[in-house]
């Protein structure tokens, strides 16, 4: 079974070669050998994200620095910053757009304009230095470290889960592999310097 999976992710790897020209792909899409999801569920959620993406951009192309989402088994999850409740809303019926959906959580956090300026610039300038304007523990580097610790526990699937920090508060999405490793990568997670509070969207495998 595990050669299958291995297999279906170098023709997957393939695909996504040709149709992006980015090397980084190739990575990627090794890495979802050893993922939870079918392939069939990668290359869906993967057109799901790029879709959503995609109504965003021509809505607005500043608000992919504002948004992050993540898809798994057709699951959304949207987080971010924003400073219009009406904008939020809208960004989420056009992620709605796409009938594939099975539940979508919108997380995305209103703030105040000079919140969202900074938190942009942040993103934009790929700063991951652990102090951050505004904040205690920058964002960016709450996710390397939560990166880090879950690429080295033995004992997770690192590679099942996405993960976002907004303002210090964390959103995953995922699926374990047992109730023993979901509540293990919520402690790993929760443990993380600068974490405030974590939402969880995890699935467990029964």
């Amino acid at each position: 079974m595990k050669s299958i999976k291995i297999v279906s992710a170098i023709l997957l790897a393939g695909a996504l070669t040709f149709m992006t020209g980015c090397a980084s792909v190739v990575t990627s899409a090794a890495q979802k050998a050893w993922e939870n999801r079918s392939t069939e569920d990668q290359v869906t959620d993967t057109k799901i994200h790029s879709g959503i993406l995609d109504r965003v951009k021509n809505k607005d192309k500043g608000l992919l620095l504002d948004i992050s989402v993540d898809v798994w088994e057709q699951r959304v999850m949207l987080t971010g910053t924003l400073d219009d409740s009406s904008v939020r809303s809208t960004i989420e019926s056009l992620a709605r757009e796409d009938s594939r959906i099975k539940i979508l959580h919108n997380e995305i956090q209103i703030v105040t304009k000079a919140e969202k300026e900074a938190r942009r610039e942040q993103k934009e300038k790929g700063d991951d230095e652990k102090s951050g304007t505004g904040q205690a523990v920058n964002d960016f580097w709450i996710e390397t470290k939560i990166k880090a610790q879950l690429l080295t526990d033995t004992n997770v699937g690192s590679v099942n889960y996405f993960y976002r920090s907004v303002l210090n508060k964390v959103y995953v999405i995922g699926k374990a592999s047992s109730s023993a490793e979901e509540q293990l990568v919520l402690s790993i997670i929760n443990q993380t310097e600068g974490v405030k509070s974590v939402t969880e969207y995890i699935e467990v495998v029964y």
